[in-house]
């Protein structure tokens, strides 16, 4: 056994350093759900104004949080990542150690590099090389394991859950409490989703909204409209071959701008699986403009849409998901 092991503790109050014999380790006090979700209603209430929709939000983020305080499920979820990329070049899952884990403790390799934003500071080249890692990462997640890694209500990204060796060009991935799994029939179309945005589709984006649940086919125009330009504002970085420059992105401005409109006018909550999975495309493209990336988006996405087994679901009448290409 490696003698270098990062230990996580659930109790008892949060605490980090490294012993003598090299283990990290962390702790936390459980979380009471009863107090923090009575405030995190508060919270999503004023937020988002109407109760039903910020119901659903709550209802995810405290699924997410159980899952999160679960060290046998985490250490499994581990287990499981590191399986799915012991043959993928430039990523390493750390190996967990069985006979001192538990439900309560989680002992794991210890491993090095420096958090994602600290590459913002490498070279262009390298900063490159690991916003189109981090891209692929993200599509293999979603679209080839259906499994992925995620952060518990958090919308912006956990950098430190990503380290980076530049000596070996590895990055290498810790925290999987919250990773979950997307069932086949739902990947299948939004897949078939991303794709309409990517090729400005509006008449596959909206066909595609409308099974996944985002819309119900009775919006206003002004929603309607809101909703599609959101799409194709997404899609942006897979419209186009070539590096997409995430220097001079704009999108996270773009989508803000029609936040207030699709709030104001959205007929139904997003499906339950969208709430993680939309935080994890984000973080992708803000881990890309944080680094300043140049990366080859669409090609990385046709690479898996051409390589996609698709199940026995009907294809969309507007587009037939056509790559455009």
């Amino acid at each position: 056994m490696n003698p270098l092991c990062q230990h996580r503790f659930l109790y008892p109050p949060m605490i980090c350093f490294i012993t003598a014999q090299g283990y990290i380790l962390k702790s936390y006090e459980p979380i009471n759900f009863r107090i923090e979700f009575g405030n995190l209603s508060m919270l999503y209430t004023i937020r988002y104004s109407d109760w039903y929709f910020s119901s659903i939000l709550i209802k995810v983020a405290k699924e997410e949080l159980s899952r999160e305080c679960d060290y046998e499920l985490e250490a499994a979820s581990q287990k499981r990542f590191r399986d799915f990329l012991s043959d993928s070049e430039g990523f390493y899952v750390p190996m967990v150690i069985d006979e001192i884990s538990s439900k309560k403790v989680l002992t794991t390799e210890l491993i090095t590099g420096v958090p994602i934003d600290k590459v913002a500071l490498l070279s262009q080249k390298i900063r490159d090389y690991v916003g189109k890692k981090f891209l692929e990462l993200t599509l293999k997640e979603l679209f080839v394991f259906r499994f992925m890694q995620a952060s518990a209500i958090c919308t912006d990204p956990n950098w430190g859950n990503f380290l980076f060796d530049e000596t070996t060009k590895m990055i290498n991935l810790i925290d999987f409490g919250a990773a979950r799994e997307y069932p086949k029939n739902f990947v299948d179309d939004y897949l078939r989703m991303v794709i309409a945005c990517a090729n400005s589709d509006r008449d596959a984006v909206i066909e595609m909204s409308r099974r996944l649940g985002f819309l119900t086919g009775e919006e206003s125009d002004v929603m309607m409209e809101a909703h599609v330009q959101a799409g194709f504002i997404v899609g942006m970085p897979f419209a186009k071959g070539g590096g997409y420059d995430f220097r001079s992105s704009n999108i996270t401005q773009s989508i803000s701008n029609l936040g207030a409109t699709m709030l104001k006018h959205r007929l139904t909550p997003p499906p339950e699986e969208a709430y993680s999975l939309h935080r994890k495309l984000s973080g992708a493209f803000l881990a890309c403009i944080k680094l300043g990336a140049v990366v080859p988006c669409r090609e990385i996405l046709l690479q898996v849409y051409q390589q996609y087994q698709f199940g026995n679901s009907k294809q969309p009448r507007a587009a037939n998901c056509s790559t455009g290409l």
